[in-house]
């Protein structure tokens, strides 16, 4: 019988780390069967009933995100072999404490646009009145024989250039500028509204909302058969700086001047839990996570777990546009995956051809990696644009980095439930989850092993990195967002003016 003084020295060797030589070196093989459906979806699981204890949803600010970073923390952290790290930021907060809209008395389902002003807690009462149609309705001077002042308009999403590419924000404008009270505006595709943002909070803004193509055109229909109608707006949303965080995870082990990042945002909407958008990443994330501390790689590898994605992509711009020269010149590549459990199995358009917008230099080997194993498996992958609607976009905007994307697609025929409070455990495929994740541990192998022959890397200088940030501030996105939606994409990525 061991006494306990050796019984403690044996519990004192089974807790120490792991010596990188004793593992195996990474492979394909191996690691693909380190993943299971059951882990996967273990995760949603939890996620999902996280969400339910917290008012049915994980939102940045609210108290579902602060445990959804505790369910990864700890399943991260004092891991053998690996440094975990949380990365707080600060952000506008917005959450609609009441909305409401009728017409004649009847309700209208209606949706709070993100940054909206709130009306008086009374609301507002008035004439409601149709806006000018298309393109008209960016522009100040189609309002001149327009009496809107202090009456509701209603008026259609469209692409407004001069406003920014904007389809929300835009309309509001010159409505706003009119004298309108309110600003009522319904969709143009024929999708469930959910949410949507104005973008930032600006003075010239008037309460607004936003309804379905259906009520729209139906309450339009009326409006020109003559005769006043009366409509009342009730709004209020709280605007305020809230904090939270991204959470990391690197291995000791490999090259530091090498560094291959997997990244999915963990954040829902205020509107559901948020299992496939994107509890699905975060799970694959973490399990492909769990299934790499157990070999040995050849370059360094970083998880990561972003905060505010849905407010804008808050947690990985503030990440990427924090770090030191040194730190971007380390980073070969940045792997996304948002949106991956049901749907398409999507793989980002890497080299431009859907676009004409190619991804920094080496997305098009990504691309080419991704469609390679989904075609030895027998399927057939589809090319998902990118966007700049995910945390990739930091990556290529502020870094120019390498991207790749694993994405099930956002159409009413992938997921019904998009941003809506069905996206619960039921909304998930646990197979295509699965395949996803074993295509996001089979590129790990390939970029952790080789990847620094595949991808060649771009130099990287202070005044790169500079030129890089002003741009972006003063253009925008290279992918002009708004025009995919009119071409009538349904979405066009988390945290844009979707």
């Amino acid at each position: 019988m061991l006494s306990p003084v050796a019984v403690a020295s044996l519990a004192l060797l089974a807790a120490l780390p792991v010596p990188a030589a004793s593992k195996p070196y990474i492979n394909p093989e191996a690691i693909q069967a380190d993943i299971t459906t059951g882990a996967l979806m273990s995760h949603l699981v939890a996620l999902d009933n996280i969400a339910t204890a917290n008012n049915g949803n994980r939102a940045f600010g609210l108290p579902g995100y602060t445990a959804s970073v505790d369910y990864i923390w700890e399943r991260v952290s004092n891991i053998p072999g690996t440094r975990a790290w949380k990365q707080y930021f600060s952000s506008l907060f917005d959450q609609v404490l009441s909305i409401d809209f009728r017409v004649d008395g009847q309700s209208i389902h209606v949706v709070g646009l993100t940054y909206s002003p709130s009306t008086s807690e009374e609301g507002i009462t008035a004439q409601l009145v149709h806006g000018p149609e298309g393109e008209a309705g960016c522009h100040d001077d189609s309002y001149r024989n327009l009496d809107v002042k202090g009456k509701i308009v209603l008026i259609q999403r469209w692409l407004c250039p001069e406003s920014g590419n904007t389809t929300l924000a835009g309309r509001i404008f010159p409505a706003a500028r009119a004298g309108a009270s309110a600003v009522i505006i319904y969709q143009n595709v024929d999708a469930p509204v959910s949410s949507g943002t104005l973008t930032a909070p600006d003075p010239e803004h008037v309460p607004v909302g936003f309804i379905n193509l259906s009520d729209g055109l139906r309450i339009k229909e009326r409006l020109e058969s003559g005769g006043q109608v009366q409509a009342y707006f009730q709004h209020t949303q709280i605007v305020e700086q809230r904090q939270s965080q991204n959470v990391l995870v690197e291995t000791e082990d490999g090259d530091p001047d090498n560094i291959i990042i997997l990244g999915a945002h963990l954040d829902s909407v205020q509107e559901g839990p948020g299992i496939n958008d994107n509890a699905s990443g975060s799970s694959l994330t973490l399990e492909v996570f769990r299934a790499a501390v157990k070999y040995r790689t050849r370059n360094k590898i970083r998880f990561a777990w972003w905060g505010g994605e849905e407010n804008g992509l808050v947690g990985s711009r503030y990440y990427c546009t924090g770090l030191r020269t040194s730190e971007v010149e380390s980073i070969l590549a940045y792997l996304n995956f948002d949106m991956v459990s049901r749907g398409y199995f999507g793989v980002g358009d890497g080299d431009g051809s859907l676009t004409g917008v190619p991804a920094p230099p080496g997305s098009d080997v990504i691309e080419r990696i991704y469609t390679s194993y989904f075609k030895s498996k027998g399927l057939e992958p589809t090319e998902a644009r990118f966007t700049n609607g995910s945390d990739y976009a930091s990556f290529w905007k502020y870094l120019n980095k390498p991207i790749g994307y694993l994405h099930t697609g956002t159409g009413e025929a992938q997921d019904p439930c998009y941003h809506q409070a069905c996206d619960t455990i039921g909304n998930v495929n646990p197979q295509i989850l699965t395949i996803n994740a074993k295509a996001a541990a089979y590129m790990l192998s390939v970029l952790s092993t080789d990847g620094s022959a595949l991808i060649r890397k771009q130099p990287t200088n202070a005044t790169m990195l500079d030129s890089l940030r002003i741009k972006s501030l003063n253009a925008g996105f290279d992918v002009d967002h708004g025009k995919l939606e009119v071409m009538g994409q349904r979405h066009v990525g988390c945290g844009l003016e979707i």
